[in-house]
């Protein structure tokens, strides 16, 4: 059973930085796809970002683009999510997802193309 659980959420200021960390344990294989996907109150699920955990080719929503980093250990079976320069904005639930894709699979963003879940992480920035 593939189980993925998120850490590192929390308070900040605005400016600040934080680090977000999921460990996954179970099937696992270098094709699949992770990503962390976030929702803010009252709005829907959003992607943010996905690593192909084989090549550690990332991708990134334009929101995060040049602030969020995305990166991966496989040592650990884990990846990461470093944001920076952190806005109010970004408050919001932080979810890790798997894709379980195969070689050759494109990307993807979308909330019902992942099939596992982590069960989220709270980051809350203040003015």
């Amino acid at each position: 059973q593939v189980q993925l659980v998120e850490s590192g959420g929390g308070k900040v200021q605005a400016g600040d930085s934080v680090r977000l960390s999921c460990v996954v344990s179970g099937l696992f294989f270098p094709s699949y796809f992770l990503a962390w996907f976030r929702q803010a109150p009252g709005k829907d699920r959003e992607f943010v970002s996905a690593i192909r955990w084989s090549s550690g080719a990332t991708n990134y929503a334009d929101s995060v683009k040049g602030r969020f980093i995305m990166s991966r250990d496989n040592a650990k079976k884990a990846v990461y999510l470093q944001m920076n320069i952190l806005r109010p904005e970004d408050t919001a639930v932080y979810y890790c997802a798997m894709d379980r894709a195969v070689s050759g699979d494109n990307m993807r963003f979308r909330e019902s193309d992942y099939d596992f879940w982590g069960q989220g992480t709270q980051v809350t920035v203040s003015s």
